[in-house]
């Protein structure tokens, strides 16, 4: 039997002792957060996406919001002290945060950068975050995973 292979956020998850389930599924390429949860059974209302922004002040951000949703970018800049806030190019994923496209996770970047969860992660014990590589998504309880990223929570989805 083949041993699992370990992203970065699970280490971190497991030296954190933070509990996780792991859920992989069958992917080759990029899909979004919708036909990931399809895949692995994950209720569309706790599955969460990982979007990287950059402020104008040439500072990058995390922004974890519900898959259904789009982030507001003003109220996301508010929310880190930013004048505004633009998404990053997807060629530059990989090089700031160390994960590719459809597989970034908030936990286990390159580097620790500020992450903000919208704050409907409140209604939650526990949520669907990208596991660290596409085709696997992790099962995390809410605190620990404030707890980890040192995350802050606002309410950062156009109504």
């Amino acid at each position: 039997m083949a041993k699992e292979a370990k992203t970065n956020a699970m280490r971190m998850l497991e030296r954190a002792k933070i509990p996780y389930e792991a859920l992989t599924y069958e992917c080759d390429e990029f899909i979004d957060g919708i036909h990931s949860a399809d895949l692995t059974g994950a209720p569309y209302e706790q599955s969460y996406k990982t979007l990287v922004m950059e402020g104008k002040s040439g500072g990058y951000y995390v922004f974890v919001v519900p898959i259904m949703k789009e982030v507001n970018r003003k109220a996301a800049a508010r929310a880190v002290g930013e004048k505004t806030v633009d998404m990053i190019h997807v060629k530059d994923i990989l090089k700031i945060t160390g994960y590719v496209r459809g597989g970034c996770s908030p936990v286990g970047m390159k580097k620790p950068y500020p992450v903000i969860f919208d704050g409907s992660v409140g209604n939650f014990r526990e949520i669907y975050v990208s596991g660290g590589r596409i085709g696997l998504t992790l099962k995390v309880p809410v605190d620990g995973l404030l707890r980890i990223t040192n995350g802050k929570t606002a309410d950062i989805t156009v109504k």
